[in-house]
Protein backbone atom coordinates (compact mmCIF):
# COMPACT_ATOMS: atom_id res chain seq x y z
CA UNK A 1 0.00 0.00 0.00
CA UNK A 2 1.45 3.49 -0.68
CA UNK A 3 0.68 5.81 2.10
CA UNK A 4 0.87 9.41 1.13
CA UNK A 5 3.20 10.55 4.52
CA UNK A 6 3.94 9.51 7.86
CA UNK A 7 0.92 10.22 9.55
CA UNK A 8 -1.82 7.56 9.93
CA UNK A 9 -4.08 6.81 6.58
CA UNK A 10 -8.11 7.98 7.66
CA UNK A 11 -9.15 7.21 3.55
CA UNK A 12 -8.36 3.67 2.10
CA UNK A 13 -8.70 3.85 -1.78
CA UNK A 14 -8.94 1.01 -3.65
CA UNK A 15 -9.39 -0.29 -6.98
CA UNK A 16 -9.33 -3.64 -8.74
CA UNK A 17 -7.20 -2.57 -11.03
CA UNK A 18 -3.82 -0.29 -12.28
CA UNK A 19 -6.07 0.79 -14.88
CA UNK A 20 -8.79 2.68 -12.78
CA UNK A 21 -5.87 4.80 -11.36
CA UNK A 22 -6.51 7.59 -14.10
CA UNK A 23 -10.24 7.90 -12.53
CA UNK A 24 -9.13 7.12 -8.70
CA UNK A 25 -6.57 9.75 -8.28
CA UNK A 26 -9.26 12.62 -8.35
CA UNK A 27 -10.10 10.82 -4.64
CA UNK A 28 -6.43 11.20 -4.10
CA UNK A 29 -5.60 14.83 -5.38
CA UNK A 30 -9.18 15.92 -3.24
CA UNK A 31 -7.79 14.33 0.02
CA UNK A 32 -4.23 15.87 -0.47
CA UNK A 33 -6.17 19.45 -1.29
CA UNK A 34 -7.77 18.87 2.19
CA UNK A 35 -4.78 17.41 3.89
CA UNK A 36 -6.16 14.29 4.47
CA UNK A 37 -3.80 11.30 4.77
CA UNK A 38 -4.96 8.29 2.64
CA UNK A 39 -3.46 5.01 1.35
CA UNK A 40 -3.95 4.12 -2.37
CA UNK A 41 -3.14 0.44 -3.41
CA UNK A 42 -5.01 -2.33 -6.03
CA UNK A 43 -7.31 -5.05 -4.44
CA UNK A 44 -9.06 -6.92 -6.86
CA UNK A 45 -11.81 -9.25 -5.83
CA UNK A 46 -11.92 -11.41 -8.59
CA UNK A 47 -7.85 -12.32 -8.96
CA UNK A 48 -6.43 -11.57 -5.38
CA UNK A 49 -9.84 -12.62 -2.58
CA UNK A 50 -7.31 -13.60 0.13
CA UNK A 51 -5.57 -10.09 -0.46
CA UNK A 52 -9.73 -8.25 -0.30
CA UNK A 53 -10.34 -9.83 2.93
CA UNK A 54 -6.78 -9.03 4.83
CA UNK A 55 -7.48 -5.63 3.19
CA UNK A 56 -11.09 -5.19 4.71
CA UNK A 57 -10.67 -7.34 7.59
CA UNK A 58 -7.87 -4.97 8.58
CA UNK A 59 -8.41 -1.34 7.78
CA UNK A 60 -10.06 -0.25 10.88
CA UNK A 61 -7.06 -1.60 12.92
CA UNK A 62 -4.95 0.60 11.02
CA UNK A 63 -6.79 3.64 11.24
CA UNK A 64 -8.43 3.64 8.11
CA UNK A 65 -12.19 5.07 8.66
CA UNK A 66 -13.95 5.47 5.52
CA UNK A 67 -13.25 2.85 2.05
CA UNK A 68 -13.36 4.70 -1.40
CA UNK A 69 -13.67 1.68 -3.50
CA UNK A 70 -13.27 1.82 -7.93
CA UNK A 71 -14.14 -0.73 -9.66
CA UNK A 72 -15.15 -1.66 -13.86
CA UNK A 73 -17.18 -3.82 -15.33
CA UNK A 74 -18.80 -6.24 -12.72
CA UNK A 75 -17.50 -4.06 -9.97
CA UNK A 76 -17.56 -6.45 -7.06
CA UNK A 77 -14.98 -4.93 -4.97
CA UNK A 78 -16.92 -2.07 -3.48
CA UNK A 79 -19.88 -4.56 -2.59
CA UNK A 80 -17.12 -7.24 -1.21
CA UNK A 81 -15.55 -5.06 0.83
CA UNK A 82 -18.96 -3.59 2.58
CA UNK A 83 -19.78 -7.23 3.24
CA UNK A 84 -16.22 -7.82 4.95
CA UNK A 85 -16.04 -4.45 7.58
CA UNK A 86 -17.85 -2.03 9.79
CA UNK A 87 -16.37 1.37 7.85
CA UNK A 88 -18.40 3.21 5.60
CA UNK A 89 -17.77 2.44 1.87
CA UNK A 90 -17.85 4.59 -1.24
CA UNK A 91 -18.06 3.07 -4.77
CA UNK A 92 -16.96 4.47 -7.28
CA UNK A 93 -18.54 2.56 -10.82
CA UNK A 94 -15.77 3.32 -13.99
CA UNK A 95 -16.07 3.14 -17.04
CA UNK A 96 -13.54 0.18 -18.12
CA UNK A 97 -12.30 -0.94 -21.68
CA UNK A 98 -15.03 -3.86 -20.83
CA UNK A 99 -17.71 -2.05 -19.82
CA UNK A 100 -21.32 -1.87 -21.11
CA UNK A 101 -20.90 2.06 -21.30
CA UNK A 102 -20.32 1.72 -17.61
CA UNK A 103 -24.27 0.59 -16.52
CA UNK A 104 -22.39 -2.93 -15.19
CA UNK A 105 -20.66 -0.85 -13.06
CA UNK A 106 -23.53 1.57 -11.56
CA UNK A 107 -25.66 -1.27 -11.21
CA UNK A 108 -23.25 -3.75 -9.45
CA UNK A 109 -22.33 -1.02 -7.22
CA UNK A 110 -25.89 0.63 -6.69
CA UNK A 111 -27.85 -2.29 -6.19
CA UNK A 112 -26.05 -3.67 -2.98
CA UNK A 113 -28.73 -6.09 -0.75
CA UNK A 114 -30.24 -4.95 2.18
CA UNK A 115 -27.83 -5.61 4.85
CA UNK A 116 -24.28 -4.55 2.96
CA UNK A 117 -24.62 -0.68 1.81
CA UNK A 118 -22.33 0.72 -0.10
CA UNK A 119 -22.74 4.94 -0.82
CA UNK A 120 -21.86 5.16 -4.63
CA UNK A 121 -21.17 8.11 -6.52
CA UNK A 122 -21.68 8.63 -10.50
CA UNK A 123 -19.47 6.58 -13.24
CA UNK A 124 -16.13 8.09 -13.20
CA UNK A 125 -16.84 10.98 -9.86
CA UNK A 126 -13.80 9.74 -7.53
CA UNK A 127 -13.24 13.21 -6.99
CA UNK A 128 -17.05 12.94 -5.25
CA UNK A 129 -15.86 10.15 -3.50
CA UNK A 130 -13.22 12.22 -1.81
CA UNK A 131 -15.19 14.98 -0.96
CA UNK A 132 -17.79 12.30 0.76
CA UNK A 133 -15.26 10.91 3.31
CA UNK A 134 -13.91 14.16 3.83
CA UNK A 135 -17.21 14.95 4.89
CA UNK A 136 -17.89 11.83 6.82
CA UNK A 137 -14.62 12.53 8.12
CA UNK A 138 -15.44 15.83 9.16
CA UNK A 139 -18.82 14.83 11.54
CA UNK A 140 -15.44 13.89 13.96
CA UNK A 141 -13.11 16.02 13.41
CA UNK A 142 -14.06 20.40 13.20
CA UNK A 143 -10.61 20.66 10.98
CA UNK A 144 -12.00 18.45 8.69
CA UNK A 145 -15.42 20.07 8.71
CA UNK A 146 -13.83 23.82 8.58
CA UNK A 147 -12.02 22.82 5.50
CA UNK A 148 -15.14 21.66 3.34
CA UNK A 149 -17.49 24.40 4.62
CA UNK A 150 -14.78 26.54 3.00
CA UNK A 151 -14.54 24.31 -0.13
CA UNK A 152 -17.98 24.82 -0.05
CA UNK A 153 -18.06 28.70 -0.24
CA UNK A 154 -14.95 28.46 -2.54
CA UNK A 155 -17.63 26.59 -4.98
CA UNK A 156 -20.35 29.53 -4.39
CA UNK A 157 -17.74 32.21 -5.04
CA UNK A 158 -16.58 30.22 -8.61
CA UNK A 159 -20.17 30.50 -9.85
CA UNK A 160 -20.78 34.38 -8.57
CA UNK A 161 -17.34 35.25 -10.20
CA UNK A 162 -18.49 33.26 -13.52
CA UNK A 163 -22.22 35.01 -13.05
CA UNK A 164 -20.20 38.47 -12.80
CA UNK A 165 -18.27 37.39 -16.28
CA UNK A 166 -21.07 36.85 -18.09
CA UNK A 167 -22.63 39.77 -17.14
CA UNK A 168 -19.71 42.18 -18.54
CA UNK A 169 -19.36 40.42 -21.12
CA UNK A 170 -22.77 40.34 -22.14
CA UNK A 171 -23.42 43.90 -21.37
CA UNK A 172 -19.78 44.56 -23.61
CA UNK A 173 -21.24 42.43 -26.32
CA UNK A 174 -24.16 44.86 -26.54
CA UNK A 175 -21.94 48.11 -25.88
CA UNK A 176 -20.45 46.87 -29.09
CA UNK A 177 -23.53 47.16 -31.40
Amino acid sequence: MTNTDNRTAQIGIIMGSDSDLKIMQDAAQILKHFDVPYELTVVSAHRTPERMFQYAQGAATRGIKVIIAGAGGAAHLPGMIASLTHLPVIGVPIKSSNSIDGWDSVLSILQMPNGVPVATVALNAAKNAGLLATQILGTADAAYAEKYKKYKESLKDSVQEKINKLAGDWNNEFDQH
